[in-house]
């Protein structure tokens, strides 16, 4: 039996993005092999293509950090799963296919009847956001929080668990996110059109309780001036830091994939000596989940129950055949994309799923 793979075969534009037909994998002792209803596209996917992310592989490799999928084959010396089971998986990379082959280890059950690209937005985005509310910020009911990108797969999970925490919210997006941002409880501020800080002070007086900073570099020391005395930056993702100005195709990428990071330390280790209590902490799904993978299973589990009781709705920016790749990582790339890219498998609908 064959399927299809997207491969990156050098590090650069999405260009280097290709479609490859070959024979199914099979499963080794201890692995299943998965049939993907639904991998997410992230822009962990888009940096690692250009070179730079640190979990980035050897070319060539096959992209995707997260699917959803159907058990399919069991290898031997696997028990407890069973073919046609539902699950979740985080790989880093390798969802960009149409079968993947996974430890047993690594799959978390899905209940039935979920729409597999909602479900697949929880395990990057939405296990992201839930871990640094409640993880790294300890947030409490009440408090006060400012998320930049608010209107991105990040951004939207993080307003929709902010809201259930009962947090007053304040999201940075662009005029064509504000809506969003407001429909989900949170307060827009235009960043491109007002200064963040001086409106948080306007908003709030002493500043916010925390800052969710995707962005990295000296963006993370204006997070931290819209704190008031005593409060959290939690920084994630530093794509600016790693991508530059942009990340043209010609640059191999990879020999500066830690660009960034001296400095990055600087400012945690400045948060903690300067006056005025305002810690910078940095948060990394991929490193806790090595460190303590019972907590990613543990909180996954969760959010797919939250799902399932509908007190949380991913909201899905646009569904491509897998194919597509190329395309759904141009449009993410391009920014302003309101909740989360999906490619969908042969069996899953490009429709809107199940509710």
């Amino acid at each position: 039996m064959r399927h299809t793979r997207i491969i990156v075969t050098h590090y650069g534009g999405p260009e280097a993005l290709r479609v490859v037909e070959e024979e199914c994998p099979e499963p080794k002792s201890g692995e299943v092999r998965v049939r993907v209803l639904a991998a997410g596209v992230s822009m962990p996917d888009v940096m690692a293509r250009e070179g730079v992310h640190p979990e980035t592989p050897r070319v060539p490799y096959t992209p995707g950090w997260d699917l959803v999928g159907e058990v399919e084959r069991l290898g031997t010396g696997v028990s407890g799963v069973e073919p046609g089971q539902i699950v979740a998986a985080m790989p880093i990379h390798g969802a960009y296919a149409e079968f993947v082959c996974l430890p047993q280890s690594e799959l978390v059950p899905v209940p039935s009847g979920l729409d597999a690209a909602k479900a697949v937005s929880l395990i990057l985005n939405y296990v992201t956001a839930y871990q640094m509310l409640h993880r790294s910020a300890k947030v409490k009911p009440g408090q006060r929080v400012l998320f930049h990108g608010a209107s991105g797969g990040v951004g939207t999970a993080l307003l929709q668990l902010g809201r259930l925490a009962e947090l007053t919210m304040y999201g940075t997006c662009s005029s064509r996110g504000a809506p969003a941002v407001s429909a989900l409880g949170g307060i827009p501020i235009d960043y491109q059109h007002q200064d963040v800080e001086e409106e948080i002070r306007r908003l709030t007086r002493e500043g916010v309780d925390a800052v969710f900073d995707p962005i990295g570099g000296p963006h993370l020391w204006h997070s931290r001036d819209a704190l008031r005395p005593g409060g959290r930056v939690v920084g994630y993702g530093n794509t600016t830091a790693l991508r530059g100005e942009g990340l043209g195709a010609t640059r191999s990428g990879r020999r500066n994939r830690l660009h960034g990071i001296p400095i990055y330390v600087l400012y945690i280790a400045g948060g903690w000596l300067l006056p005025g209590r305002k810690r910078i902490i940095p948060y990394s799904i991929q490193t806790l989940k090595r460190l303590k993978p019972a907590l990613f299973r543990k909180d996954l589990l969760a959010l797919l129950d939250l799902l399932q009781q509908h007190k949380i709705q991913p909201l899905i920016a646009q569904r491509f055949p897998l194919a597509e790749a190329r395309r759904a990582q141009e449009l993410l790339a391009k920014g302003g994309v309101i909740g989360k890219i999906v490619l969908v498998g042969k069996e899953a609908s490009l429709e809107s799923g199940a509710e």
